[in-house]
């Protein structure tokens, strides 16, 4: 099987590198793919960089040169509820875009003619086993970087159920449901936005502790799928 594995940021690219066996590198339209194995499957990684239009162009690009038969968003996001810890990972059994407003006679979320809400791929999403650290439920995508209380009252006043806030599974989702590709995202909480005093410093300990284990579901997922 050959699967897609999207990440937004650098570091994040950092921690999934050394998964890969015989990693190769080739550009396609000024993104960056690393090729190789992960068990039994093919695996194609990219950095797509911040934000919905980065997520979506590099997805695109992604399906279009690689063909993958499943694509999964990993990386890091905020946790948006009280039950969500920084270390937790939050598996998207569903997905949607907090910031998309199409007028009173659609759904908020939702564009005309497209889904509220982006489902998980069921076999992804029931392989991966449960654990006190692993929780399922809505992730919620945006193109901003909630770091306030405020602004996480503001998702959760739409989407009380939410569990965690990033800035493009939702981008990343809507590509995929419009290519008939499967998809599932997965994300490490980094941060509680207006639950700590100093946000910006919860952010940054993260990177500094954030140990290579926090990743390794998705590489389990890989090897049982």
């Amino acid at each position: 099987m050959k699967i897609g594995i999207i990440v937004a940021m650098r570091k994040e690219l950092a921690l999934l590198k050394p998964m890969l066996d015989n990693c190769q590198e080739v550009t396609v339209d000024g993104f960056t793919f690393h090729t190789g194995r992960v068990g039994s499957h093919d695996v194609v990684v990219m950095q797509s960089g911040i934000a919905k239009v980065n997520a979506a162009v590099g997805a695109l690009t992604l399906i279009n040169n690689f063909a993958p038969q499943a694509i999964v968003n990993s990386g890091v996001a905020g946790g948006a509820d009280p039950s969500i810890n920084v270390m937790d990972v939050v598996v998207g059994s569903r997905v949607v875009q907090h910031d998309v407003y199409c007028g009173a006679e659609v759904a908020v979320g939702a564009v005309q003619g497209l889904p509220q809400y982006y489902e998980a791929h069921k076999p992804m999403l029931d392989a991966i086993a449960a654990s006190p650290y692993v929780k399922k439920g809505l992730i919620c995508s945006g193109d901003q970087f909630i770091d306030t209380r405020e602004a996480l009252d503001a998702v959760k006043a739409k989407f009380p159920e939410a569990l965690a806030v990033d800035m493009e599974s939702g981008a990343i989702a809507q590509v995929c449901y419009l290519r008939g590709v499967p998809f599932l995202s997965m994300r490490v909480i980094s941060d509680s936005p207006g639950a700590s005093h100093d946000h910006a410093q919860q952010y940054g300990d993260f990177w500094a502790e954030a140990p290579q284990h926090t990743f390794d579901m998705l590489c389990k997922l890989l090897h049982s799928i």
